[in-house]
């Protein structure tokens, strides 16, 4: 008898889940649980120094945190190319299933997308959770600045200098309780208060700068072929709803193919916290 352990499936779904600024493949876990149940397999991607290889500035975990604000991120080098090749040699992993569906949150979509441009056969769908798209605009901050974007919160959570650093730098452990407000109010407002202080802890302090600055250029033969779903988050305080749709409306207009199919989920900027079971139908739906 064929040892079944050896034998790939081609008849199922698998999500492979990219994960937005100072975020990593852990906060996924509830969201895959729940995909398990419906049925589906997935798998959650740590960008280069993210999750457990994640960098710490030397000084965090010390009393007082010395030298946060200066001390160039260990990250300053990581580039966009390094976290797309990071999404590829997943899609690769998974291609023996018969549906392989992206999913990108925030600042994952930066490198999914490229990552879809460079190698659009290992894609049968890519699903943006209030992520960056890069088809009207190349770059993420080209959005961030924008007058639709005004509303959002977090202006105030960034620490140093961006450019010295290397990195967008935030302080998940802050003994600040404005700064830990206002970053509960951006990210996980409807999170439950007493969860809080563990989704904060599970958080990295560095975004590496390229990520949200490099343009990335898609093409309609490549990327564009690809069928696309944007999963809005209604009362998104990080990435305001006004600025989710013009991240629509421009690409749909710049690749009319395939425009995207839009849903709205209710909550914030993080339903992989708030409610990973609703989240999880509607990928799977």
């Amino acid at each position: 008898m064929k040892n079944a352990s050896l034998t790939h499936t081609d008849t199922d779904t698998v999500f492979v889940l990219v994960h937005g600024a100072w975020h990593s493949s852990g906060q996924w876990a509830a969201t895959q649980r729940a995909l398990a149940g419906l049925g589906a397999a997935s798998v959650a991607v740590d960008m280069p120094g993210h999750g457990f290889d994640a960098p710490l500035p030397t000084g965090y975990l010390l009393p007082g945190q010395p030298g946060l604000l200066t001390e160039k991120s260990r990250l300053a080098t990581l580039t966009m190319d390094d976290c797309a090749e990071a999404v590829l040699s997943v899609l690769r992993q998974v291609r023996h299933h018969r549906t392989v569906v992206l999913v990108a949150h925030s600042a994952g979509g930066g490198p999914a997308p490229l990552a879809a441009e460079r190698a659009p056969e290992l894609v049968d769908r890519i699903v943006y959770l209030s992520a960056f798209v890069p088809g009207g605009r190349p770059r993420f901050f080209d959005y961030l600045g924008s007058p639709e974007n005004a509303t959002a919160l977090g202006q105030n959570l960034n620490l140093g200098d961006p450019e010295a650093l290397g990195a967008i730098r935030i302080n998940p452990l802050s003994p600040d309780p404005a700064y830990l407000d206002e970053l509960r109010e951006t990210h996980y407002h409807d999170t439950p208060l007493d969860r809080f202080d563990r989704w904060r802890s599970a958080l990295s302090p560095d975004l590496p700068l390229s990520i949200p600055t490099t343009p990335v250029t898609l093409t309609a033969a490549r990327w564009g072929r690809v069928p696309r779903t944007f999963l809005r988050c209604a009362d998104d305080r990080a990435l305001a709803p006004a600025a989710q749709d013009l991240m629509i409306t421009e690409t749909d207009r710049a690749f009319p193919v395939n425009p995207f199919t839009v849903r709205t989920l209710p909550g914030s900027h993080s339903p992989f916290a708030a409610r990973p079971d609703e989240l999880a139908a509607a990928l799977a739906s």
